[in-house]
């Protein structure tokens, strides 16, 4: 019988409040269809890991939560030299939305955004200013899950979790309450398919926990384009990536964001559902 080799995904901690086993279950059955035995291992503790072929950090949700761990665990993978994928230069660099103005620099067209070391209203008006806009919405520099992102109407207060916190400040794009906020996922490079993530009625949040939903979305070329650009600016090419993007009042796309570390990959929506991402993986070993 040919050597399967062995990868560790590393998944949530029992207690987690989010259910992600079934989107588990997806991406196990391709990597498993692709020849890999799957083992998950808890991110938070995830034992002696130099037994397996390929570690993934697939499901280490909550990191956002538990900031001193995820970096404590990066540093050991790069000290114990273990096989990971993505690479820990590219999972450092992601974890810090600060990768924004790295890709404005090089002429990516990103959401604006304002980085304010502790906020508070002097610095919250200084950042409409020089984006030029009355409602904006903040956010976490190292954040998942909209995690403490809030919409702010020009006379509301500042929420109270922000307060004296760093935030990343941006317009509210209008694309995301006109269109909906777009998906595209890259396999080894090489595009997969896209989706389009539409918030609840009243909400600006994409996320199923506040009521989005998802229909698949037949990406045009230049989204691609633009998902491409972004990614070229990952320290090394990534095995995996979904590019999030939103159109402003013109229609215009924006990158939000990258998801190099643990994105929902919406495999289900591919037409192979999920064999590309299987090879790739197993390609990286």
């Amino acid at each position: 019988m040919p050597y399967q080799p062995r990868v560790a995904i590393l998944v949530p901690a029992p207690d987690y409040y989010e259910t992600w086993q079934p989107a588990f279950a997806r991406k196990a059955a391709a990597l498993t269809a692709a020849g890999l035995i799957v083992e998950p291992r808890v991110w938070t503790d995830p034992g002696d890991l130099s037994g397996h072929d390929l570690v993934l950090p697939l499901f280490a949700w909550g990191y956002q939560r538990d900031v001193a761990t995820w970096y404590a665990l990066l540093d050991r993978l790069e000290r114990e030299r273990l096989p990971v994928v993505n690479s820990v230069p590219v999972l450092r660099w992601n974890s810090d939305k600060a990768y924004l103005a790295e890709l404005g620099t090089r002429g990516v067209a990103v959401v604006p955004t304002v980085d304010v070391a502790a906020l508070d209203q002097s610095g919250l008006d200084r950042a409409r200013a020089a984006l030029g806009v009355d409602e904006v919405v903040i956010k976490p520099a190292i954040s998942g899950g909209a995690d403490g992102t809030h919409r702010i109407a020009p006379s509301a207060p500042i929420p109270a979790d922000a307060l004296g916190q760093r935030r990343l400040v941006q317009p509210l794009m209008q694309g995301i309450l006109t269109e909906g906020e777009y998906s595209l996922f890259f396999f080894d490079g090489a595009f997969s398919h896209a989706i389009v993530k539409r918030p609840a009625s009243g909400d600006f949040r994409v996320q199923e926990q506040f009521g989005g939903r998802e229909a698949d979305w037949n990406a045009s070329a230049e989204a691609q384009a633009l998902a491409a650009d972004a990614l070229a600016a990952a320290p090394a090419p990534p095995v995996y990536a979904r590019v999030d993007m939103v159109g402003d009042a013109a229609g215009k796309l924006h990158i939000m964001e990258l998801e190099l570390i643990e994105p929902s990959l919406f495999l289900h929506f591919a037409d192979d559902k999920g064999a590309a991402f299987g090879r790739a993986v197993y390609a990286a070993i």
